[in-house]
């Protein structure tokens, strides 16, 4: 009566290492899929950029603030962000959100930049009578992708999720490495693809730019 052999330990270790290799090969991917692909497409857009035209919107805003908050407005320079009390205030008359912003401060008004993808704004307050004045200029969603490719204002959330997802894009690419090296011997055109993977840009970077 035969028993089934064992696997060999070697063996056996090349099967586990395979198969967590090809499990955060896929999960790495699945992570950073969506997210890859805007970047890649954005990366077109910004190479780009000449040649596809945009005209941006600008629209103008205008409210006055409480008299009661006038105060809050005293004693303020360098570039201290507005008290929450006149940013609420600030958002509710213009729809702008100036919460923790810095400001500049003179002495007739208070300045607030508000940058942001895609477009850029700002708000005024006249620190005498509490006129408000905001202008919102948008640039259009190409610009607005561009601006998240390149992190440009567009908070902490988003650097975060940068920072997440480079790292999700190295492990896709280290696994895939491996998973290169494994399967190299069965595909003998795998290294030098890879090679030349290598080589095109050191030598475009090389020769081709001044």
């Amino acid at each position: 009566m035969s028993t089934a052999a064992k696997p060999k330990p070697k063996r056996r270790w090349r099967n586990w290492y395979l198969k967590q290799l090809h499990t955060w090969h896929w999960v790495s991917a699945a992570i950073s899929l969506v997210a890859m692909l805007l970047f890649s497409v954005t990366g077109i857009t910004l190479n780009h950029a000449a040649t596809i035209s945009a005209t941006p919107v600008t629209v103008e805003r205008d409210g006055t603030m409480p008299a009661s908050l006038l105060p809050q407005l005293a004693g303020k320079s360098g570039d201290a962000a507005l008290p929450d009390a006149v940013a609420d205030a600030v958002q509710s008359a213009v729809k702008l959100d100036a919460h923790g912003k810095p400001g500049e401060w003179s002495d007739g008004e208070v300045y607030v930049a508000l940058p942001r993808p895609g477009g850029d704004g700002w708000v005024s307050i006249d620190r005498t009578s509490g006129a408000i004045t905001a202008e919102v200029t948008d640039r259009g969603w190409v610009s607005y992708l561009n601006d998240l490719h390149k992190g440009r204002n567009s908070g902490a959330a988003w650097f975060w999720f940068i920072d997440v997802f480079a790292a999700a894009c190295i492990l896709f690419t280290l696994t895939g490495l491996l998973l290169l090296q494994l399967h190299a011997r069965h595909r003998p055109s795998t290294w030098p693809i890879v090679i030349a993977g290598l080589v095109l840009p050191v030598l475009i970077a090389v020769f081709l730019i001044h």
